[in-house]
This record gives C-alpha cells, sequence and structure tokens, in this order.
C-alpha cells in the first residue's frame, strides 16, 4: 500500500513541514483532493475553502513557519463558528447572509498557522447529539457510513477519522466532542470551563460550551490544546483559577504518559432515576478493558457514584433556556428554523424566570457535589456513551416532538452533559473495537484544571492498545 501524506499524524506533518520534507502547499492540495473525492458521500464538510487554503498554504511556505505552533498544517473548523466573508448553511436563518466578522475562536485558530481547510457539517446551533441537518446530508461515520458521526460536531470527526483532516477544532456544550469522537474511533477532549480563551464556556448562558480538539492521537489533541491556549506561542491567561503547571504545554505529558493516578469507576448515570439508561455489552466491554489495563498499569482504581438528585430537570431548563437565545424573533424567523430547533426555542422563552434562576442555582450546587465527589481521585472512567454508533435517523425514531428527541439523545450518551454543567476536563479514548469494526470509547474525567492527567494516562492506553493504527476503511 502506497504511503500518502494524511496517514502522517499532525504532529509528523508539522515536523516535515519544519524540516522541508513536505511543504504546506503539498498537504493542503493533497486534503482538498481526498474531500473532493470522498466528501460527497461521508457529509463531513459543509463548506470547503479551497481558495482560502491554498492562499494561506501559500503565506506559510514563502515566510516560514515562525512562531505559530501550528504553521502550515491543514486543519478544519465546525459551521457554528461565523468565519468573515463567508454564508454558513448551518440554519437556513442564515441563508445567503455574508459574515461580516470572524468569532473569537475563529481569530484564535488562525493565530495558529494552521491552514483552515473548510467547515464541517454541524446540526441547526448544534443544539442535537447527531449530525443530521434537515434538506442537508447527514454527518456519516466513516466506519459505517449507514450509521451517524454523532454530533454536534459530527462532521470534524467523520473528516478526521475518513483522513479528511489530521485534526479539528470542535465545540462540546453536552458531549458535543466526546460523542462523535467515541462513535468515529478518535480521540476528543473537553478542557476545563475558561481553560481556552476564544470559547472556553465562560461567554455563553450557564458555561457549557467549550472549544476543543478531535484528534487520532493523544499527542495531537494536546499540540492543537496548547495551540488554542497559546495561539501566539506564548502564556495567556485563560480567565479561570490556574493550578500549578499551568505555563508549561500539555504537549509534555502527552508524549511522556509516566505517572501513577487514582481513578474512579463511574457506577451508573445522573439519567437513571428519569430515563431507561441500558450500557451495551459492547461498551461495557470497553470500560472493562480499560479497567484491566489500567489495574495493569498499577494505577489504583475505586468504585465512585454521583447521586443524579435533581440533575435532568436542571439540565433539561439549562438546555432550553439556552436556546432561548437563537436569534428568531419574528414568527417568519422562526417558521425557518428546523422542527426539533423550533420547539426547544419556544419551551426556552416561555420559562419562568424563577425557573431558570432555581436551574442555575441547582447546576452550581451540583458542580460544587460533583468536584467534592471526584475530590479523592486524580481521574474518573466511565463510558463515554452508552450505545454502539446510532443508524441515520434512529433519533427520530420515537417521533419529531423535543421530549421524544431528547429522550434518545440521553439513552445514546447519559455520561457526557455532567461534566460541563460541573466545568470539568474530559477526554474520551478509543480503547476498543469490536468484532464488527465499531470503535468503541471510554470517557476519563479529571478535576478542574486537570488535564494533564487525563493526556498522561491516555497516552498509557494508547502505547498498550495502539488505537492510532486503527483507521476505518475510507481512511485507506
Amino acid at each position: 500500500m502506497a504511503f500518502e501524506p494524511h496517514q502522517l499524524t499532525a504532529q509528523e506533518q508539522w515536523d516535515w513541514i519544519r524540516r522541508g520534507d513536505t511543504t504546506s502547499m503539498e498537504l493542503t492540495e493533497h486534503y482538498l483532493a481526498r474531500i473532493e473525492r470522498l466528501n460527497g458521500g461521508l457529509g463531513a464538510y459543509a463548506r470547503v475553502d479551497g481558495d482560502r487554503a491554498l492562499a494561506r498554504a501559500a503565506e506559510v511556505d514563502v515566510a516560514g513557519q515562525g512562531p505559530a505552533p501550528l504553521a502550515g498544517v491543514p486543519i478544519a473548523e465546525k459551521e457554528l463558528v461565523r468565519r468573515a466573508g463567508t454564508v454558513s448553511g448551518a440554519s437556513r436563518l442564515f441563508a445567503g447572509r455574508v459574515v461580516e466578522a470572524s468569532d473569537e475562536v475563529v481569530r484564535a485558530t488562525d493565530a495558529t498557522g494552521a491552514v483552515v481547510l473548510g467547515a464541517t457539517t454541524a446540526p441547526e446551533f448544534g443544539l442535537t447529539g447527531f449530525t443530521e441537518p434537515a434538506g442537508r446530508p447527514p454527518a456519516r461515520n466513516p466506519w459505517d457510513p449507514g450509521t451517524g458521526a454523532g454530533g454536534s460536531s459530527g462532521g470534524a470527526a467523520a473528516a478526521v477519522a475518513a483522513g479528511l483532516a489530521p485534526f479539528a477544532v470542535a465545540s462540546d456544550g453536552g458531549g458535543s466532542i466526546r460523542i462523535p469522537a467515541a462513535w468515529c474511533g478518535l480521540v476528543g477532549l473537553k478542557p476545563s470551563r475558561g481553560r481556552v480563551p476564544a470559547q472556553g464556556g465562560q461567554g455563553g448562558f450557564a458555561g457549557l460550551v467549550t472549544a476543543g480538539p478531535i484528534a487520532r492521537t493523544v499527542a495531537d489533541a494536546a499540540m492543537l490544546l496548547d495551540a488554542l491556549v497559546r495561539p501566539e506561542g506564548r502564556a495567556r491567561s485563560a480567565g479561570y483559577a490556574t493550578v500549578p503547571g499551568d505555563d508549561e504545554p500539555f504537549l509534555g505529558d502527552a508524549v511522556r504518559g509516566e505517572g501513577r493516578f487514582s481513578v474512579g469507576v463511574l457506577e451508573g448515570s445522573v439519567w437513571d432515576d428519569a430515563i431507561d439508561v441500558t450500557v451495551d455489552e459492547e461498551v461495557t466491554a470497553a470500560v472493562a478493558r480499560a479497567v484491566a489495563e489500567l489495574d495493569g498499569l498499577g494505577h489504583g482504581l475505586e468504585p465512585v457514584r454521583l447521586p443524579g438528585e435533581d440533575y435532568p430537570d436542571l439540565f433539561r431548563v439549562l438546555w432550553q433556556a439556552g436556546a432561548a437565545t437563537v436569534p428568531a424573533r419574528t414568527p417568519e424567523e422562526l417558521a425557518l428554523l428546523e422542527p426539533y430547533t423550533r420547539e426547544i426555542v419556544e419551551r426556552g422563552r416561555a420559562l419562568p424566570a424563577e425557573r431558570v434562576v432555581a436551574a442555575v442555582v441547582a447546576a452550581a450546587a451540583f458542580e460544587r457535589r460533583t468536584i467534592a465527589t471526584f475530590a479523592s481521585f486524580d481521574a474518573v472512567l466511565s463510558p463515554t456513551v452508552a450505545l454502539p454508533p446510532r443508524p441515520i435517523g434512529w433519533h427520530h425514531l420515537g417521533g419529531d416532538g423535543a421530549d421524544a428527541v431528547f429522550d434518545r439523545q440521553v439513552q445514546a450518551a447519559p455520561f457526557t452533559s455532567f461534566v460541563n454543567v460541573s466545568g470539568l476536563p474530559a477526554i474520551t479514548l478509543p480503547v476498543g473495537a469490536p468484532g464488527d469494526g465499531r470503535p468503541a470509547g471510554v470517557q476519563l474525567i479529571g478535576r478542574p484544571g486537570g488535564e494533564r492527567a487525563l493526556l498522561a494516562i491516555g497516552r498509557q492506553l494508547e502505547r498498550r492498545l495502539g488505537w492510532s493504527r486503527r483507521h476505518p476503511p475510507l481512511f485507506w
């Protein structure tokens, strides 16, 4: 089998550019050709910025890499972010509108020096854990195109898994990095609240959404996290309570993979009293495999349980209240939204102020309780998702009503959203591949600011299990 550049990790691509073994233009042209050939059946990219990417690659090749941490390396961004001069197709509400100013996370991505290939497909306003936008191709899972890539960063995960980008800047408000990464056999990292200056959760309602990397390896994820935290190659205030060592790059922890840690093994989910949650045997086997490997590495393992109590109600309220900010005000604008989006927006706007305030107060109490419960552990292990990748259309099998769709999302992924409410870092790792080839991921949840332990443990498991060498057929 002939070698092709996309088989290199992002780190290796950066190093090849630095040494002169390849150029940014050569890499960019290679990825654009793969996108043209494969994206039609995958739905990974909603917009391809070929001309802009080639122009940027040419600039890097002429000027050299300089201090920018990712200079010349191709990358993908999520279509939910606004890039000046482009037209977003993420909602009919924006049809034909040219974006006038880029979002801060777009500017931060550009400051890394990476070459942005285009925008990856996402559901309308990122409100679902699957990526099947109405009137547009769904983001399909490269391991099995009959199943979805997850969401809301489904297009990003599909692109990285299929070799249409070495890594991607994604975002996570309830599992939107970790769910698609788990279903597509990738590493996905949700940073601590406030860790990423450009999109760290603190600027949005309830602090749920933060930017983070989707990558094939732990080191590539750390490399991208470093670039987002310090896009100009120097330390920057993260706007959160710092922890010792924050001025050091994360990449070192991800490369060395050193240390012995105390690991909790989560029992149950915070949704168990509200929704019928069943963890598939493939997922259970993946968790058991991770436990066995961690035990073999000498880590201490203990069970831990996090009572859900009022969690299901508070999260539903926070999710609906957040949707109330969607910029559709008139009846004509609301009619342009997809049915699920419109219903959850209208519900959010109908919530009494007292109920929203009570949910915010309850979320703060839940955060304190979670941090206290996990305090004795360096990391807590859980499934990332409860079910294997779902067939396209599965989330709507119970009807298109908001409650039915929401409940199906919880059944598929009951272990992710509480991490956003708690503001904790979490990483999903593709530790298992069952007999039919579908990936299976596990989640490690860290202490506040505890990304280093997650990266170190992740690297240890990566060395033992070798998932960086597993790819779907489309990758080849």
